[in-house]
Formats: structure tokens, sequence, C-alpha cells
């Protein structure tokens, strides 16, 4: 049997043995014969910051503070500069509360909404281009061999997704090793998470590597250059906006990675063929 990886491989990984995050369904199956099968929950989660409701995700509930910082700084709603003087998330009225130690301009932001296509609904606040001709990508190195070596890896990591299917997964790397392993219902809440688990741990990006299990859409695309992470890997396939924004920003973007096979679509400078198939 193939090795697997579990929790503690990693930093932080998705907790498969909790319950709340999925329940049962019953149905009919091929034959006709009745049968009960475990489901993903969602559940809304309602962010504010300061004195102000912002957006109301639909999420599995796990880490939602994680998720409500994330999403605040991908959305340019904070910057890197503003101090968090508490995140309070309520379990009973499914709501996180982000609080700073200024008044934060995002109310403009608000009177412009972009919906994007990420499952579950991906909502963009603002300019979407906003602060990207200001980001400059390290030019940190990724080898094939580390590409195969995570793929096998993060396809090996007990998940949710092997548990009960319909939800996204997205894992922050370094060279060879996954280090966190978020997923959700939508691929964007699962970057918000380890987002928010980097900015809250002063974990540093130029040197990670993103892989997601999801397409490589234009809004994930801005998030992970929001992030300042070079290398973003899909074992999905791309849209043709992402792969224009990636290549403006000289972001490494790969694609239709399965098994010891991909498409490099932008970045390629970033790339060392060190193992190549016989």
């Amino acid at each position: 049997m193939p090795t697997r990886f579990s929790s503690k491989d990693y930093l932080l990984s998705p907790n498969i043995s909790n319950t709340n995050l999925f329940g049962q369904v019953s149905g009919i199956d091929h034959n006709g014969v009745k049968t009960t099968l475990d489901v993903i929950e969602e559940q809304p989660l309602t962010i504010y910051l300061n004195s102000q409701e912002v957006v109301t995700a639909m999420t599995i509930g796990d880490y939602p503070e994680y998720l409500a910082i994330g999403f605040l700084y991908n959305q340019r709603m904070l910057k890197q500069e503003d101090e968090l003087l508490s995140v309070e998330f309520d379990p009973e009225l499914d709501v996180v509360v982000v609080r700073t130690d200024r008044h934060t301009d995002f109310e403009a932001k608000l009177q412009k909404k972009t919906r994007t296509s990420g499952c579950a609904i991906g909502t963009v606040f603002g300019d979407m281009m906003e602060g990207l001709d200001d980001i400059s990508l390290p030019d940190s190195k990724i080898t094939t061999s580390w590409m195969y070596s995570l793929a096998t890896k993060i396809s090996r990591t007990d998940s949710l997704y092997l548990k009960v299917g319909a939800i996204h997964g997205t894992v922050l790397c370094k060279k060879s090793e996954p280090i966190c392993y978020m997923e959700d219902v939508g691929r964007h809440n699962a970057v918000d998470k380890i987002s928010g688990w980097m900015i809250s741990e002063g974990i540093k990006a130029d040197d990670k590597i993103l892989y997601t299990t999801g397409r490589l859409t234009s809004e994930m695309v801005i998030k992970t250059a929001h992030m300042g992470i070079p290398i973003l890997i899909s074992r999905s396939g791309f849209t043709a906006w992402g792969v224009e924004l990636a290549k403006k920003l000289n972001m490494t973007l790969i694609g239709r990675m399965k098994g010891q096979r991909f498409c490099c679509l932008s970045g390629e400078q970033r790339l060392i063929f060190d193992f190549k198939l016989k």
C-alpha cells in the first residue's frame, strides 16, 4: 500500500475527525439500493471589520479567524502595516470580528463588487487590479522533482476531499515539503485561510509554492500575487485571463499537473528540469 500522509506531516492540515464538518444524507444508488453517504457541511460566516459588516461567505466552518484575516488582506481592506487589535469568533452567531488600530477606508470598496468565477460564488470588492502594478515577485526556483514529490504527498494526504468529496484543497509548500493544507467548498476560501495563517504566524512568502486543486482563474492569481507567493500550481485547468495576469506579474503558473505531466504557462525561468520522463 502507498504511504499515506497525516496531519502530523504538516504544521496545519484538515481535521478529518471533526464530525462538525460533515453530516450524512441518504439516497438510492445505481442498483436501487438505499445508501447513506457522508457529505461536507457548509454554513454562512459573516465577517466584520471593526464595526462594519463586510461579507457573508459560505464555508465549512473550520479556521474562521484565518479565513477572515486572509480575506480582508487579500481584498486590500487591510494593509501589511495594519496592527490587528483582536480577532474574535462567535460560534453561536457565526460571526468573526476583526479589529484594527486605525479606521480603515474600505467603505468605498463596498460600493463596487465583482462576482468572480470562484466556486461557492467568490466576491472581489473594489478594483480587482488595485496594487498589482506595485508587486514584484521574488525569483525563487522550483525543480520538477519537487513538483512531482509534492503532487504525490498531497494526493496521499488524509483529507476531507478523500473522506466526503465536494471540496477544494490548497496547500502551502516549501521546496518538496507541504506545510499547510486548507480545504473549503470554495477554492478562494481555502487560499484566504492559508493567507490568514501566514499573516498570523509571520510566515514568509518569498520561498513558498502554492498548490491548489481548483482552476487557475484571475481571482486565484490575484490572491496569490497579493500574498507574495511567486509560484502557483494546480492539477486543474486555467482561464485566459488568469494566464494573462500571471504573465504580467511574472508569476510561475503551472496547470494540468497530473502524475509527471504539466503545462507551464508563465514564469518558466523559475523552472529547473532536474527530472525527466524516461
